[in-house]
């Protein structure tokens, strides 16, 4: 009987304890509720992308703040702006500065902040950083995140890269971060010509480096801009902020460089290639050899602008209306062509997809479709929030110009750029449409993850006079405030819609192990090596020293490292 009763009392406890479980995972899951905190779904059937928290939270975040950034509206900060106020008004969440840093200084910042472990709540980090933080476990698993709350805008836009975005913050089947997607246009760079140029000289535009060269020539050396001085800039360089030439680590929206000649002359510098199923670095190449020698022949003509390299903003010059030509992506007008035209209205800026190469084709070096990410803190109670401001970014994107306030679109807090790799050859057939009465403007409505097709079709008529398909500048209202976009979008897009382009892509576009210790070092001996060859202060053949260094210090043991990582 004793045992009977002992047994009896022991069945008893055990279903007190469950019981008791039970009732704390309850009222758990009741103060979760209460605090309005929202854990994410891995079925999904609670998570809502856009949903507004019934409790304030705050997010920390890093960001970038321009210091000579003047749009905000007084009164505004870069905590407390349109952008901060509409995220607290749609999701009930308060932005708040970790760490803020200069356009110069923030990645330096970044890499205090993971070396130092104090990272913020959520950042936007490049490819280096992303896996520097992977490594040292510092980072959330968002993959329930993504899964669950991102929106189908986003979602759309992501699956447009065709997996690369997704591929690129996937460790070990997990997705570590949230990426963005770029157009694709963002990676050809075109080059922009003044057209009143040619017409007054009565040139045709260049389609070959030959051609270019010849046109150059007459921009330096018969006045074209009237005023009886030499002063005109055939072919603008890059200036001490950019680059001579896109790389696989920033594929993008290099401005003023030498892409597009690169290209034509088969040389793509600073690109990982296959040759005979091997994986070669492009600018140790005798191809880059040889557009190198070009470059150099044009600079000593006097061709290229002569403080390539040393002037501080390229910009400058087109804006002031010296120079004739020069290379970059289609939003050009965002760049330095705006303020050019309107203070020169006959400034005829137009896009070409050139120079092509031998055979006649247009072969420019392409873009990864991602290159930066969003990252949570590991630990960071509400990872599902950085997805939801990114939601909102893209929901209401087209919206926030017309909000109450000044400031660009750079104090979003974390913002990425998303878009469909299409976007802008979507956009430009979508105006010609519009414009030429084929289709109406409603019939673009619809189209969620084209975030500003909508208000494009909706004031193309107000930026656009007549007659239609004359991009010339004369039939422009450039007083329009829609004016750059719609500008962007039927002259620096017109290129990749009118043309074939069988565009170059490098074989990968993030760094391997040895590339964090050495590449900087291998970088900056590129850079030099060839912005002496091309100005003269090193001779041609400079370029074969080059060559033995690069492989000695470090680039043999890199290349082998890509063979393995894409075999």
């Amino acid at each position: 009987m004793k045992l009977k009763g002992k047994f009896v009392a022991f069945v008893v406890l055990l279903l007190l304890l469950l019981l008791a479980a039970c009732s704390s995972e309850t009222a758990s899951n009741d103060d979760s509720e209460e605090n309005g905190t929202e854990e994410p779904s891995n079925d999904g059937k609670d998570a809502d992308p856009f949903g507004a928290y019934e409790e304030a939270i705050t997010i920390s975040i890093g960001q970038e703040v321009d210091p000579t950034d003047t749009s905000l509206t007084d009164g505004d900060t870069p905590l407390d702006n349109k952008y901060t106020r509409h995220v607290k008004e749609m999701l009930n969440i308060d932005v708040e500065h970790a760490f803020t840093a200069s356009p110069s200084n923030y990645d330096q910042k970044v890499s205090l902040a993971i070396a130092s472990n104090d990272i913020p709540d959520a950042m936007v980090v490049g490819p280096i950083e992303l896996r520097q933080m992977v490594e040292a476990d510092q980072l959330a698993d968002l993959t329930g995140v993504f899964e669950n709350y991102a929106s189908p805008a986003i979602k759309e836009i992501i699956e447009s890269t065709g997996g690369v975005a997704l591929d690129s913050v996937t460790f070990d089947g997990k997705i570590m971060a949230i990426p963005n997607a770029q157009a694709s246009a963002d990676g050809v760079h075109n080059l922009w010509i003044r057209k009143d140029w040619l017409d007054k000289l009565g040139l045709e535009p260049p389609k070959t480096v030959e051609e270019l060269q010849e046109v150059a020539r007459a921009f330096v050396e018969e006045d074209p801009d009237g005023n009886g001085e030499d002063d005109t800039i055939g072919i603008a360089g890059p200036d001490a902020s950019n680059k001579l030439y896109a790389n696989f680590l920033e594929s993008s929206n290099n401005l003023y460089g030498f892409d597009g000649i690169f290209s034509a002359l088969h040389s793509y510098p600073g690109y990982w290639l296959e040759d005979d199923g091997e994986p070669v670095y492009g600018s140790i190449l005798p191809e880059t050899k040889e557009a190198l020698g070009t470059l150099r022949d044009m600079y000593a003509e006097g061709l290229i602008d002569r403080e390539m390299g040393v002037r501080e903003d390229s910009a400058e010059s087109v804006i002031s209306g010296k120079t004739g030509i020069f290379s970059g992506p289609f939003w050009m007008p965002y760049g330095p062509i705006t303020d050019a035209i309107r203070q020169n209205p006959d400034a005829n800026w137009q896009s070409y997809a050139a120079p092509l190469d031998a055979n006649g084709d247009y072969t420019p070096h392409l873009m990864t479709p991602t290159n930066s990410y969003v990252v949570v803190r590991k630990g960071y109670e509400h990872p599902e929030a950085a997805m939801k401001i990114l939601n909102n970014l893209v929901a209401h994107e087209s919206e926030h110009d017309a909000m109450e306030g000044g400031g660009g679109p750079g104090y979003y807090p974390i913002r990425l750029v998303y878009a469909p790799a299409d976007e802008m050859e979507v956009t430009t057939v979508a105006l010609r449409e519009v414009l030429d009465g084929t289709k109406q403007p409603e019939d673009f409505y619809d189209m969620p993850s084209y975030k500003l097709i909508h208000t494009d079709v909706d004031t193309i008529f107000d930026a656009k006079l007549e007659p239609y398909d004359n991009m010339n500048i004369e039939y422009w209202n450039i007083d329009s405030n829609h004016f750059t976009r719609a500008y962007s979008a039927l002259v620096g897009t017109a290129p990749l819609v009118d043309s074939e382009i069988k565009g170059v892509k490098s074989l990968i576009y993030y760094q391997t192990d040895t590339m964090e210790s050495r590449w900087v070092n291998l970088k900056k001996l590129e850079d030099e090596t060839f912005l002496k060859i091309i100005t003269g202060a090193a001779p041609l053949d400079t370029f074969d020293q080059f060559v033995e260094d690069w492989k000695q210090q470090g680039g043999d043991q890199i290349t082998e490292e890509v063979a393995e990582s894409v075999n």
